[in-house]
């Protein structure tokens, strides 16, 4: 069964809420969305198993980069399972693939050329193909894939950024020519800093047959002051119809800021960046996005995110947050994710991951009520601000 995507509320202010359904999926899923990052198919630290203790059905997105699987089992051998659903036993969710995870397969514009992509990998600087990529492509069987694209940081020349639009349209041409019997096809958007150009290749992408759009060259340098306007030059182009991805937006100001701008799937290599550094998120879910509230009754520390590294923390034996739902938060303490970070036991990550995680698709959830509501931008307006107000506190304070 191919993707269907349709536009269930949409928000004269910005944002909308969609509704996504695969074939792998039991029930269709309301975007905005998140997409689970995944190193080969699974999250980094959790194991299948607890997958299910993730709300449902939010969970059942994740993203995985086809570059992954270079070291390891070949492709072939994937196929001959059956796709990656089949070798992980994981037949209910939906797998979007995209070569680009943010973390490990990071796009390196100066190994580019006009015959494929280049990408920094575990297995070292390799050059894709659109020929090596759609192969790979067609034996994983993912429910979505995003084509191949030429992401340039944004410090490149105006040359070197109309080039990589370029390639990117004419390296879309080139996968839907191959025809890969596997899953949506998104076409891939690119074009830096540049308003003009990520105009350009939006409206050539919008031409061609794809089930979809990915928006790539975010989160490579761009000024945070000029996202808004590239955002907008994008979505604004695009049909309304088809559902929207980025890779490169991570934190809690910069998804609110792609939602504004229509986007409706995001990846979430913050949460991984996160708990590899024992941070778990605490900052507040109320509904009308205030945080300053929260935050000023918390001993005056920064609680939009704690350390449980930290020392603090050895002797507290309550949840990291009391009122959240989660796993990790309704068996264990602070005390004790301490204790595992100091004795270096993996459990520490796989709990951590389970609570960041949980606590993003709540956000989510939030966001997704408020635009329901008609009362996205005020929720963005108010998120932001008390924020921003936390911060500068924190600032003077130290």
């Amino acid at each position: 069964m191919q993707m269907k995507f349709v536009v269930k509320k949409a928000c004269c202010s910005g944002g909308r809420v969609g509704a996504l359904e695969m074939g792998s999926c039991p029930k269709p899923m309301e975007t905005p969305a998140l997409l689970l990052s995944t190193r080969k198919g699974l999250p980094h630290f959790i194991a299948p198993d607890l997958l299910t203790s993730l709300p449902f059905p939010d969970s059942h997105l994740l993203q995985t980069s086809p570059l992954h699987f270079l070291e390891g089992l070949a492709s072939t051998t994937i196929s001959k399972i059956g796709g990656l659903h089949q070798m992980l036993g994981l037949h209910q969710y939906g797998i979007a693939a995209v070569a680009r995870d943010s973390i490990q397969c990071l796009p390196e514009s100066k190994g580019a050329t006009k015959l494929g992509a280049s990408f920094e990998t575990p297995c070292g600087r390799l050059l894709i193909t659109p020929k090596d990529y759609v192969e790979m492509i067609s034996c994983m069987r993912p429910n979505i894939w995003a084509t191949l694209a030429d992401e340039v940081p944004a410090w490149v020349s105006d040359k070197r950024n109309k080039t990589s639009v370029d390639r990117t349209v004419r390296w879309l041409d080139d996968c839907l020519a191959l025809n890969p019997a596997a899953g949506s096809v998104f076409g891939a958007i690119v074009g830096g800093p540049n308003l003009d150009e990520r105009k350009r290749c939006a409206v050539e992408v919008a031409k061609r047959n794809v089930s979809g759009y990915w928006i790539g060259g975010f989160g490579l340098g761009e000024g945070i002051e000029e996202r808004g306007a590239l955002l907008s030059a994008v979505t604004d182009v695009l049909p309304d119809e088809k559902p929207r991805m980025i890779s490169g937006l991570g934190l809690p100001e910069e998804i609110l800021e792609g939602i504004e701008a229509g986007i409706d799937l995001f990846d979430s290599t913050y949460i991984y960046s996160l708990t590899l550094g024992g941070f778990a998120l605490t900052f507040s879910l109320d509904k009308g996005g205030d945080q300053y509230d929260f935050q000023k009754c918390q001993m005056e520390r920064d609680l939009t995110k704690i350390n449980l590294r930290a020392k603090f923390y050895r002797k507290d034996m309550s949840p990291i947050l009391g009122n959240c739902a989660c796993y990790t938060c309704q068996n264990h303490t602070k005390a004790y994710v301490n204790h595992l970070f100091n004795v270096h036991e993996m459990l520490a990550q796989t709990l951590l991951e389970i609570h960041n995680t949980h606590h993003y698709l709540m956000f989510f959830r939030v966001i997704r009520e408020a635009i329901k509501d008609g009362r996205f931008k005020k929720f963005r307006l108010t998120f932001i601000e008390s924020r921003r107000v936390h911060q500068e506190t924190e600032a003077v304070c130290a």
